[in-house]
Protein backbone atom coordinates (compact mmCIF):
# COMPACT_ATOMS: atom_id res chain seq x y z
CA UNK A 1 0.00 0.00 0.00
CA UNK A 2 1.56 3.46 -1.05
CA UNK A 3 0.41 6.56 -0.02
CA UNK A 4 0.77 9.31 -2.39
CA UNK A 5 0.28 12.85 -2.48
CA UNK A 6 -0.01 13.28 -5.91
CA UNK A 7 -0.98 10.72 -8.96
CA UNK A 8 -0.57 13.19 -11.59
CA UNK A 9 -3.14 14.34 -14.12
CA UNK A 10 -6.20 12.11 -12.95
CA UNK A 11 -8.49 14.52 -15.37
CA UNK A 12 -9.43 10.71 -17.57
CA UNK A 13 -9.89 8.84 -14.38
CA UNK A 14 -13.37 8.06 -13.67
CA UNK A 15 -13.87 8.47 -9.46
CA UNK A 16 -17.01 7.00 -8.19
CA UNK A 17 -18.44 6.01 -4.82
CA UNK A 18 -19.62 3.20 -2.88
CA UNK A 19 -23.34 2.44 -3.53
CA UNK A 20 -23.93 2.46 0.36
CA UNK A 21 -22.48 6.18 0.55
CA UNK A 22 -25.18 8.95 2.36
CA UNK A 23 -26.79 10.33 -0.38
CA UNK A 24 -28.22 13.28 2.17
CA UNK A 25 -24.48 14.12 2.17
CA UNK A 26 -22.78 13.47 -0.79
CA UNK A 27 -19.59 15.34 -0.20
CA UNK A 28 -18.93 12.88 3.01
CA UNK A 29 -17.26 10.19 1.52
CA UNK A 30 -14.53 8.27 -0.17
CA UNK A 31 -13.98 7.32 -3.75
CA UNK A 32 -12.00 5.19 -5.71
CA UNK A 33 -10.60 4.77 -9.43
CA UNK A 34 -9.21 2.20 -11.44
CA UNK A 35 -5.74 2.28 -12.84
CA UNK A 36 -3.36 0.12 -14.23
CA UNK A 37 -2.05 -2.21 -11.33
CA UNK A 38 -3.90 -0.46 -8.48
CA UNK A 39 -7.15 1.03 -6.95
CA UNK A 40 -7.03 4.72 -6.07
CA UNK A 41 -9.00 5.84 -2.92
CA UNK A 42 -9.13 9.52 -2.34
CA UNK A 43 -11.56 11.54 -0.16
CA UNK A 44 -14.65 13.46 -1.63
CA UNK A 45 -14.13 16.48 0.32
CA UNK A 46 -10.79 17.06 -1.11
CA UNK A 47 -10.75 15.88 -4.52
CA UNK A 48 -6.96 17.26 -5.25
CA UNK A 49 -6.06 16.01 -2.02
CA UNK A 50 -3.41 12.87 -1.14
CA UNK A 51 -4.93 9.72 -2.41
CA UNK A 52 -3.91 6.37 -1.15
CA UNK A 53 -2.68 3.90 -4.28
CA UNK A 54 -3.67 0.07 -2.98
CA UNK A 55 -2.76 -3.36 -4.87
CA UNK A 56 -5.94 -5.10 -6.62
CA UNK A 57 -5.65 -7.79 -4.41
CA UNK A 58 -5.19 -5.59 -1.28
CA UNK A 59 -8.23 -3.68 -2.47
CA UNK A 60 -10.68 -7.07 -2.81
CA UNK A 61 -9.37 -8.54 0.49
CA UNK A 62 -10.85 -5.10 2.31
CA UNK A 63 -13.84 -5.51 0.33
CA UNK A 64 -14.35 -8.80 1.39
CA UNK A 65 -13.88 -7.71 4.93
CA UNK A 66 -15.91 -5.34 4.87
CA UNK A 67 -19.04 -7.33 3.48
CA UNK A 68 -18.35 -9.77 6.29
Amino acid sequence: MNRRGSVGDDSEMIWFKSSYSDSSNPSDCVEIALSPGSVLVRDSKNTRGPRLAVAPAAWAGFLGFTRR
